[in-house]
């Protein structure tokens, strides 16, 4: 009896995965952002509102999930990144600690909202790290299912509105930047044993450091020293893996879903678009300072201090001919500062709202 429910189990999560992958090549034709998050989301959320029992990812999957979204943020940095910001790093810190403070003061303005607590509106609102700080969430005491809708709500308004705003008001000539090529790596075999070293590495030392979310930054710290040390070789998470990480988490948060859940997010969407706008133009604002305090172009400032949408910040900044350099090592050093503030910050909230 119980190998024909495990049987069944095994089923339903097969269809939901299948539904899932379905989702995410649609949402990939139509070039959203992190489609398989998406299509892991939209998956599991049909299905844990329509089924009667709940349905889970096994604990192996999801710790696995985890620990390559941190191999694949950690592989970000590289001295060329670091050398980028080396003479404004003053500037650059004090714009990146901003845009924490200012994440945190728009989470507080969403504790407006009935049923959001402050540490989920503080997570809901972090600026940059979306995959991270949704991977991380409900470790932390967050509602996941918040987190992400409105993380990526964020992703989708900046993905949408930020070549516009480069184009009319700073000036930016989409094509001017030429095609670039960029660098294949060492291939697949490579990716796979760079992966399996952080993770195998990672976590466990994480815990015996007593690192909080240890599965996730654990392994970013160790890629993040592997290719800071020369050793990683370009070496990547492939895609393929990396794409069943951000498919796993989206299933788990979708999952979680229930109809209260659904209404709690949807009657929170009105003020969680307000105050993003806004954290969006605050953002702007730094960018402005960035610029009367480095060498750096408004242009350049303009994307460094994007909160969010990485990769589509990256491609704009290359076909505009801004300085991709300058603003992906902006982008990365900000992005490492919200995931290793996040536990911290989660703690703080806790003790301030006294839970």
């Amino acid at each position: 009896m119980a190998e024909r429910g495990w049987g069944a189990r095994a089923v339903d999560l097969t269809v939901v995965v299948a539904g899932a992958l379905a989702v995410t090549l649609a949402f990939d034709v139509l070039d959203l952002p992190s489609p398989s998050l998406f299509g892991g989301l939209v998956a599991g959320l049909v299905r844990g509102l329509a089924g009667r029992r709940r349905l889970v990812v096994p604990w192996p999957a999801t710790t696995a999930a985890q620990g390559l979204i941190g191999v694949s943020i950690g592989a970000l940095v590289d001295l060329d990144t670091l050398e980028a910001i080396s003479r404004d790093w003053l500037p650059v810190l004090l714009v990146t600690v901003s845009t924490l403070l200012l994440s945190v003061l728009a989470g507080l303005l969403m504790r407006l909202q009935p049923g959001v607590s402050p540490v989920t509106g503080a997570f809901a609102m972090v600026a940059g790290g979306a995959s991270g700080i949704t991977a991380m969430s409900r470790e932390l005491g967050a509602d996941d299912r918040m987190v992400a809708v409105l993380q990526y709500l964020r992703v989708l308004l900046i993905v949408v509105l930020m070549p516009v705003a480069a184009t009319a008001l700073f000036g930016a000539e989409p094509g001017s930047g030429g095609t670039t090529v960029g660098d294949a790596g060492p291939g697949w075999p490579a990716g796979l044993l760079f992966a399996a070293v952080c993770l195998g590495t990672g976590a466990p030392l994480a815990r015996l450091l007593r690192i909080p979310v240890p599965t996730l930054l654990g392994p970013m710290l160790v890629a993040a020293g592997l290719d800071l040390g020369g050793l990683s070789g370009g070496a990547d998470v492939p895609a393929p893996l990396e794409t069943a990480a951000f498919l796993a988490i989206g299933l788990v948060v979708g999952l979680n879903f229930d109809r209260d859940g659904l209404r709690t997010v949807g009657r929170a969407l009105p003020l969680a678009l307000a105050v993003i706008l806004g954290l969006v133009a605050a953002c702007a604002g730094l960018g402005a300072v960035l610029t009367a305090t480095t060498a750096a172009s408004a242009l350049d400032a303009y994307l460094a201090t994007t909160p969010g949408g990485l990769y589509a910040v990256l491609a704009t900044a290359q076909d505009s001919g801004a300085d991709a350099t300058f603003v992906l090592a902006v982008q990365v050093l900000r992005l490492f500062v919200m995931l290793l503030s996040a536990p911290l910050l989660a703690r703080w909230l806790r003790r301030a709202g006294g839970t």
